[in-house]
């Protein structure tokens, strides 16, 4: 027989055996994402496609693998909190060396948790808070690349690009410098800065993502700090700047959590997004490392900042502003710029879909090219929070809309499932109250949303106002994906003519209607525009309402093409004349 293994042995064994998964993670992570810059200068669009779906699903695929050898291991004491308690200290000790532990503690908790089921948190068996308050390790090489003053800033820019050089030239290397540095130095001169950059500073790596490379940096001059960030396409003729981005708020948006995440090769995480904080400072930690790619630990860094924020804030969980969903009741705090979503147990009509079927469209926004308008959701399961901290109303809705979800009892609140969002503002509230030229250039900006989802393959489904929102950028996304589907799958019809003036005037459709049948000259009707809003929508997006816009969006996409979708404003491109691939 084989000998039983002491709790210290196991200990031991799991550690190793965890710690084995997550180098076997962290190797074909950055291995995939190494292949970037090669698709980059092959101009393999679909490549990188395929590789960020690739690189999506192997966090789960390891864990999946690690899961089960923890599981064959411990057999009857797989739930002996002495065991784990002794395998995070191990654990602990063997990740002290690393650039990357706070991945590390990360992936140790995706095991426990997935045994455990536990709820709330429990800092003897995971890594509630990190370890290692300060990093473990100093740091051997420096995140960024540094470019010292040069008397013309022409030559600063040349010798910028020429660092980073791909096997495909520069189309227009001297034009490019000019450009940038003309752009550079108006940007200086409206923030009063000095005429020249004292220094820049350059994170190693290009960032890759979809068809764009970006250069991404900090320009000092004087007492100011500016972001530096250059974005690059592979063209035809070669590799041009296509745009320079020197305000926080365009940084911003570049790293905006309704984007993919980028391609960046990093041995250190810590020190690229501490970088990174530097030039967008309002960016949150957690949301800097999903934007990476490490969303699990940015989910790890989000409840950390959840738990701070509890404990410095007085206000309470309430309903979140703003009509009713159907399928989701959502809550909020005053106080923290975050929803809290949680399906409801039943759905109001005509919702006809299931739970499952609301996760499976969360899941496919996480897999799916989000194209600037989708919003990340995290996901949460077991989730803890003192009762108290939620306003009466809540709890009411809580239990009477959620009470599968939801259990309220005399001291704590616990979730078993909820997603967790960017609060933005409700579309139809903001064009209702924003001043009238900033509610037009939302609805300009909403027709361009549909139009960028459509380029990304989705069709939202319930196109009503409710269902968008407006960033701190007065950028508008899309959250609500419970109707959200592939648009390849839809069939756009047009509206038949009625055979008679009875026809028009029946409430009932006069021609068959199948199953995901969709009318586009009917999606004025639910738009719910002023009629000044409304010209304005029809003026910019009259073609939405053409079923012959969708089938031709629907061409393209079956036969392979990978539309761009440009992430900054056109001011702040270099190239105003040259074409994109666009619609």
């Amino acid at each position: 027989m084989t000998p039983r293994l002491s709790e210290s042995r196991l200990a031991n064994i799991g550690a190793f055996a965890i710690q084995g998964g997550f180098r076997a993670y962290r190797g074909r992570f950055q291995a995939i994402t190494h292949r970037a810059q090669t698709r980059f200068e092959a101009r393999d669009w679909q490549g990188m496609q395929r590789d960020a779906a690739e690189r999506l699903a192997l966090y789960r695929e390891i864990v999946d693998e690690v899961v089960s050898e923890i599981q064959e291991l411990l057999g009857t004491r797989q739930e002996d909190r002495l065991i784990w308690a002794g395998m995070k200290a191990v654990y602990s000790g063997l990740i002290a060396g690393y650039d990357d532990w706070e991945l590390a503690e990360t992936f140790f908790n995706s095991i426990t948790r997935r045994l455990f089921t536990t709820v709330g948190v429990d800092p003897q068996i995971e890594f509630v808070t990190t370890d290692y308050e300060t990093p473990p390790t100093p740091s051997t090489r420096s995140v960024y690349r540094s470019f010292g003053r040069r008397e013309d800033t022409v030559d600063l820019v040349r010798e910028l690009l020429t660092a980073y050089a791909f096997a495909v030239p520069y189309a227009d290397l001297e034009g490019d410098a000019r450009a940038v540095a003309a752009a550079v130095e108006r940007r200086l001169s409206e923030v009063g800065a000095l005429r020249t950059a004292d220094r820049v500073e350059v994170v190693c790596s290009p960032f890759f993502r979809g068809k764009g490379a970006y250069l991404i940096g900090r320009l000092y001059s004087g007492s100011h700090l500016l972001p530096l960030m250059l974005a690059l396409t592979n063209t035809v003729d070669g590799v041009v700047v296509d745009a320079v981005l020197l305000e926080e708020s365009a940084a911003s948006i570049l790293f905006s959590f309704a984007w993919t995440y980028f391609h960046v090769e990093t041995e250190r995480p810590y020190d690229l997004v501490r970088f990174l904080r530097a030039v967008m400072p309002r960016k949150r930690i957690a949301e800097l490392y999903i934007s990476l790619g490490f969303n699990k630990h940015g989910k790890t860094e989000l409840y950390r900042d959840l738990l701070r924020h509890l404990r410095s804030a007085d206000d309470c969980f309430e309903i979140a502003p703003g009509q009713r969903g159907m399928v989701m009741t959502v809550f909020t705090m005053p106080s923290y710029d975050m929803v809290f979503k949680i399906i409801r147990d039943q759905f109001a009509a005509p919702k006809d879909s299931t739970r499952q079927e609301v996760r499976q469209k969360y899941a496919l926004v996480f897999r799916h090219d989000r194209a600037g308008r989708l919003i990340d959701a995290q996901e949460f399961e077991h989730m803890q929070i003192e009762r108290s901290r939620f306003a009466a109303s809540l709890l009411a809705e809580l239990e009477a809309e959620a009470s599968a979800t939801v259990t309220v009892g005399d001291e704590f609140v616990t979730i078993a499932h909820l997603y967790v969002e960017r609060r933005v503002t409700p579309l139809d509230i903001y064009i209702r109250e924003a001043p009238e030229s900033a509610a037009e250039q939302a609805v300009a900006d909403y027709g361009e949303a549909i139009k960028d989802l459509a380029r990304s393959n989705i069709f939202p489904g319930d196109m009503m106002l409710k269902n968008f929102g407006v960033t701190r950028h007065g950028r508008v996304v899309f959250y609500d994906y419970d109707e959200l589907c592939l648009l390849t799958t839809c069939r756009f019809r047009r509206l038949p003519p009625p055979a008679s003036y009875e026809d028009e005037l029946a409430a009932e459709p006069w021609f068959h209607v199948r199953h995901g049948d969709i009318f586009p000259e009917e999606f004025g009707r639910f738009l719910g525009l002023s009629e000044p809003l409304r010209r304005r929508f029809e003026a910019e997006h009259g073609d939405l309402f053409d079923p012959a816009y969708w089938r031709e969006m629907q061409a393209g996409l079956t036969a392979g093409r990978l539309f761009s979708i440009i992430p900054y404003a056109g001011h702040t491109r270099l190239h105003q004349d040259r074409p994109d691939d666009r619609c």
